[in-house]
């Protein structure tokens, strides 16, 4: 992937990895456009980089989708790089009584928003990169979070065969695989004892300047290698 000079449109990009990422390619001389939620949260990214253009977009919406993607068709038809990176990450159990209606809620914003994302801003001529960000989870599962796991394998799955069935075409396929950060990730302190997302940016960036299309981290690197029986290692290890 060409870091400099690209036009961006990262989602979920006013906190955490998305926040990130948003930093360092301003700094690497892109433009980028971050869309999300919460409007406060993206008035807070524009004061930090005034170059960043900001557009509020509820992900698990349709309408809204479809919006964003006119909006951008319309407004920056010469967007190159869609980097998949909303997510929203659900601490329950299936005994819980609202269990359905979170677990629905997240494999909306977590599958179906970037497949459907993929699919509308493939149709811009100017694309030639999809970053999808997966996590570490989506090999070895925590029960804790047992939806969102799911989701991130759906991702690690369907980005493989992505990238597969545009092998042929213009658009490099890159999969981000981050171990757990510290992030707000799921609720405020719940990953505080985990490394600072600048760490990982930085490890990021370093391997897609060696060309790489999976890029892991720290804890996600052991278990994107695992084999089966270091997968049930890891899962008892991560499931006490």
């Amino acid at each position: 992937m060409k870091l400099t000079q690209n036009k961006i449109l990262i989602t979920g990009g006013g906190s955490g990895i998305g926040l990130g990422l948003t930093e360092r390619f301003v700094k690497e001389g892109n433009k980028v456009i971050v869309c999300g939620r919460r409007e406060t949260a993206l008035q807070e990214v524009a004061e930090r980089f005034p170059s960043v253009i900001t557009q509020v977009c509820d992900l698990a919406i349709e309408a809204d989708r479809i919006n964003l993607f006119n909006w951008v068709a319309t407004h920056h038809p010469d967007l190159n790089v869609l980097v998949n990176n909303a997510g929203i990450q659900n601490w329950m159990n299936i005994t819980n009584d609202d269990f359905f209606d979170r677990a629905s809620n997240e494999i909306e914003i977590n599958i179906t928003a970037p497949i459907h994302l993929s699919k509308l801003f493939l149709k811009l001529k100017s694309l030639n990169t999809i970053m999808n960000v997966s996590s570490g989870l989506a090999f070895v599962p925590i029960s804790k979070v047992p939806v969102y796991s799911a989701t991130k394998a759906f991702m690690r799955s369907f980005t493989l065969s992505l990238r597969h069935q545009l092998k042929s075409s213009n658009v490099e396929v890159i999969e981000i695989i981050p171990p757990a950060l510290n992030t707000d990730l799921g609720g405020k302190g719940l990953h505080d004892a985990h490394p600072p997302v600048s760490d990982f940016i930085e490890s990021v960036f370093q391997q897609l300047k060696e060309g790489k299309n999976e890029v892991t981290f720290g804890f996600s690197e052991g278990r994107a290698q695992a084999n089966n029986d270091t997968i049930a290692e890891f899962f008892a290890r991560m499931n006490p």
